[in-house]
């Protein structure tokens, strides 16, 4: 009889499901379109019940349009955006208010009250992290602080908060199980990554109860039980991962420096550690990568806020092209930007500037400009970005990155990667699997359920197409210098101040 895994991919704007066959191959899926919330500048809310009817949806639509009957899927795996917030009723298991994002900016002067105590540093040596609304630890704080009456129950025990993973997770088991794993405590704000706990004195300093907190387990091992009820069989869920470390097991970067690029709503660059947590100069996010058994990985991250957005800002915000896969028809309509450069910072900068306060701009207008070199020029701010990351990367790392594997959805945009390929002066690996969370979440769940051993994992993912750099060094660092300069622009803009 045949053996599947079920994979549940929640993201920014979609919930996603996929099942895959016990050779790592797609035999069905269902996908659902995520509402976004933009209630105040800034603010970026979901809403926690629609993103799990949507993906129990999505997984029921996987399951119905293959040959699969439940009683076959041997696992669930998990992956989700990573620091989004929610709290919810431990009774009802009704949110107390909808899900804060990981674009949401709301709680950047609650982070400038962290820094202005003293806790930067403690922050970073303990989690790995900075002290961002990026985060989800201050999202939590938030809401116990301007929902009336949660921080009461909060402390009498009668709420539970956690990232999505944890939510699906107690949706799915009934209320069974409140979990979390290593890679998504890690990016809290809150989590030790080096005692593994929840860091108690982090904990005070948000006014954060300890019951509130999920508890935290590898991400391969066993998460409680899917009820019967959802799908027609009680299946076991034996994987949960952020979607970028589920990318990087996804792309089988198993070893120390390899490393991948995922380019979705966000851009995210992840680099594979071992079992050293190397701390960043650069203005990089030392993180979990996965932890199995007893073995904990660590990686660096680079985060860029804004790069499919970017893309979708010009079909919705400013109507030049009419869906994203426009954008690459319509950027060879010009051979170059025309010197236009774009800098997409709708929501700060992330990795490696930092700056909460930074807001988007374009430079080199002309009257000669066109929509053609508009798009192109934002088109290119992804790969600009990515470099950014990839330079302080290299020197944290303190080597030279020789290949980049790259998924999401905009890498089926050829002129992009290659521009991806030129601007970093590295070749850049667009592999089979153009969504590798689903299939990082799949392997990851289908490796502890005996479908296949770590040495197979490599033969699921390989390589599509590779793209040479093919521009001149001198003109690779002249553009690259003008984009510095261009950022450096962008800089402290909510503040009005210079740069």
């Amino acid at each position: 009889m045949s053996r599947y895994i079920l994979s549940l991919d929640q993201g920014t704007t979609s919930s996603r499901a996929i099942l895959f066959n016990d050779e790592a191959r797609i035999v069905g899926q269902g996908q659902y379109g995520n509402t976004q919330y933009f209630p105040q500048s800034g603010w970026v809310e979901h809403d926690p019940e629609e993103i799990w009817e949507m993906q129990l949806q999505a997984a029921r639509d996987a399951i119905a349009k293959s040959s699969a009957d439940a009683s076959q899927i041997a696992a669930i795996g998990i992956t989700n955006k990573r620091e989004t917030a929610i709290v919810w009723d431990r009774e009802t298991g009704k949110p107390v208010y909808p899900a804060i994002c990981w674009q949401d900016r709301r709680t950047a002067e609650m982070c400038e009250e962290l820094k202005r105590r003293g806790l930067e540093r403690e922050i970073g040596e303990k989690t790995g992290l900075v002290a961002d609304a990026y985060f989800s630890a201050t999202k939590i704080a938030w809401i116990l602080d301007h929902v009336e009456g949660a921080r009461e129950r909060a402390e009498r025990g009668e709420l539970l908060a956690g990232t999505v993973d944890t939510w699906l997770i107690w949706k799915l088991t009934g209320g069974a199980v409140h979990a979390t794993d290593v890679t998504n405590a890690s990016r809290t704000m809150l989590f030790d990554l080096h005692r593994r706990v929840w860091d108690d004195k982090l904990m005070a300093e948000l006014n954060i109860p300890a019951s509130l907190l999920p508890a935290v387990r590898m991400s391969g091992g066993s998460f409680g039980t899917a009820l019967k009820e959802w799908f027609g069989a009680e299946i076991p869920i034996l994987s949960v991962l952020g979607d970028q470390q589920a990318a990087l097991f996804g792309h089988t970067c198993l070893e120390p420096g390899s490393a991948k690029n995922t380019y979705g709503t966000g851009c995210f660059i992840l680099m594979n550690t071992g079992s050293e947590a190397v701390a960043s100069r650069h203005g990089l996010l030392t993180t979990v990568a996965w932890g199995i058994g007893d073995e904990l990985y660590y990686a660096l991250e680079g985060s860029v806020f804004v790069a499919g957005a970017a893309v979708q800002w010009l079909e919705e915000g400013l109507g030049v092209i009419d869906n994203p896969g426009q954008s690459e028809q319509k950027a060879r309509e010009v051979d170059d930007s025309g010197g236009v450069v774009v800098v997409p910072a709708f929501t700060g900068l992330g990795a490696p500037y930092w700056d909460m306060y930074a807001r988007g701009a374009i430079f080199g207008l002309t009257r000669g400009t066109s929509s053609a070199h508009l798009v192109r020029a934002t088109l290119e701010s992804l790969a600009f970005q990515s470099r950014d990351v990839i330079g302080a990367m290299e020197k944290d790392a303190g080597m030279q990155l020789a290949k980049l594997r790259v998924d999401g959805g905009a890498v089926r945009n050829d002129l992009l990667m290659q521009f991806q390929a030129d601007i970093l002066g590295s070749e850049v690996t667009r592999t089979t699997y153009a969504e590798t969370t689903a299939l990082g979440a799949a392997l990851l769940a289908g490796l502890l359920a005996g479908f296949w051993n770590r040495d197979e994992l490599r033969s699921f993912n390989p390589a599509e197409k590779t793209f040479t750099p093919a521009m001149p060094e001198a003109e690779r660092e002249q553009r690259y210098r003008i984009w510095q300069d261009a950022v450096s622009r962008t800089r402290g803009w909510e503040k009005h101040e210079s740069p």
